[in-house]
């Protein structure tokens, strides 16, 4: 038997995130043994994952699997597999927006599908919630195009935009667009005292609350943030009481709902944010967490309400640690949201073979 196993992987770019891609075929058709897999190949648990892939940062600790779907009317099927570096979980409940924008790339790197002149569309299903999106890749000449002229924060450089259309967001992980059944609810957190918050799912479970209701201003820091002890340790209270009542259970070992701090916006856009993500402050935003966001702000009864500016629905900027994300939302006639698109980037690294310690699997 050989000393450890070649899994076919490449290392992509998708938004703001980073992570391994594989072809669901070349992996494990047993969920744990997957799981080892996934661990093994990333380096977790360890801070450092210095023995794999990972980036020892929860935005650099992600997975892609794509497959070729069987589905009417549909293209692909992803599945997202968030890890952490520092404990051996594989949550593969959320969806990840930006991780998304790395699966079209992928599939026709790798043959899955076939490019179209000019532009290609492709629509995916992600399997951790059942979303469908429409994802629109550059392809001239029949060839993925990865250079171009779309900049997005937290990225450095420019890249050939990718399109995402999500068709079908709400309630993707807690079930209904507002799981408590409110815009707003108090909770009374131990050591701290009455809180409000809006409990919120529109591609992404998430508990927004106002700044100011902290003591801080969503304008610190990342740093600062992430160094705020007693600050974390009171939406770790809220986040553990909203995730009950939002019916998602105990949360206290998963990565969602993840946290947001909300306050007027500094530069132009509609709302200023601070993210956790859940327990370390974002230095952007997550792809969803915006489309969720962006939808608070429309509520009348949100806590974002009195906050937020949102003049033009067709372009909401959503202000972050490194600048902002610009969602588009649809409506009905009653201001419903009905659907989200927004523009992503993403680059395919590198591709080769990731080596699995044979004792996790022998690729049989």
């Amino acid at each position: 038997m050989p000393a450890q196993t070649a899994v076919p992987a490449m290392l992509m770019r998708g938004g703001s995130s980073k992570g391994l891609f594989f072809a669901l075929s070349d992996l494990p058709a047993d969920e744990n043994v997957r799981n080892r897999v996934l661990l093994a190949a990333m380096g977790s648990p360890d801070t450092r994952q210095i023995d794999g892939a990972g980036g020892a940062h929860p935005l650099t600790s992600k997975v892609g699997m794509v497959a070729p779907s069987e589905q009417p009317g549909v293209d692909l099927e992803f599945l997202f597999a968030q890890l952490q570096p520092s404990n051996d979980t594989v949550d593969t409940r959320p969806n990840c927006g930006n991780m998304l924008a790395a699966v079209v790339p992928f599939a026709l790197e790798k043959g899955m599908i076939q490019a179209q002149p000019g532009e290609t569309t492709v629509r995916v299903l992600t399997l951790n919630t059942g979303m469908l999106s429409d994802i629109t890749v550059q392809t001239p000449d029949g060839i993925i195009q990865y250079e171009g002229q779309a900049k997005i924060d937290g990225v450095p450089g420019t890249s050939a935009p990718i399109r995402i259309r999500f068709l079908d967001t709400e309630g993707s992980v807690a079930g209904s667009l507002l799981p408590t059944g409110n815009a707003c609810d108090v909770f009374d957190i131990e050591g701290f005292g009455a809180l409000e918050a809006t409990c919120i799912d529109n591609g992404m479970p998430m508990v927004l609350v106002r700044a100011a209701d902290l003591g801080r201003s969503a304008y610190e820091s990342v740093a600062d943030l992430n160094a705020d002890t007693e600050l974390k340790t009171t939406l770790e209270k809220l986040r553990l009481a909203a995730a009950l009542k939002m019916g998602l259970g105990d949360v206290s070992a998963k990565n969602y709902p993840k946290m947001c701090l909300l306050n007027a916006p500094l530069h132009g856009g509609a709302v200023h944010t601070r993210c956790f993500i859940p327990h370390v402050c974002h230095e952007a935003v997550g792809v969803l967490a915006a489309v969720t966001i962006a939808t608070a702000c429309v509520m009348p009864e949100s806590v974002a309400a009195g906050l937020a500016v949102t003049p033009d629905l067709s372009a909401l900027s959503i202000e972050h640690p490194s600048g902002e994300f610009s969602v588009a939302l649809e409506t009905d006639p009653q201001g419903k949201v009905q659907g989200a698109a927004l523009i992503r980037t993403a680059r395919n690294i590198m591709r080769g073979e990731v080596m699995i310690p044979s004792s996790v699997w022998n690729g049989s």
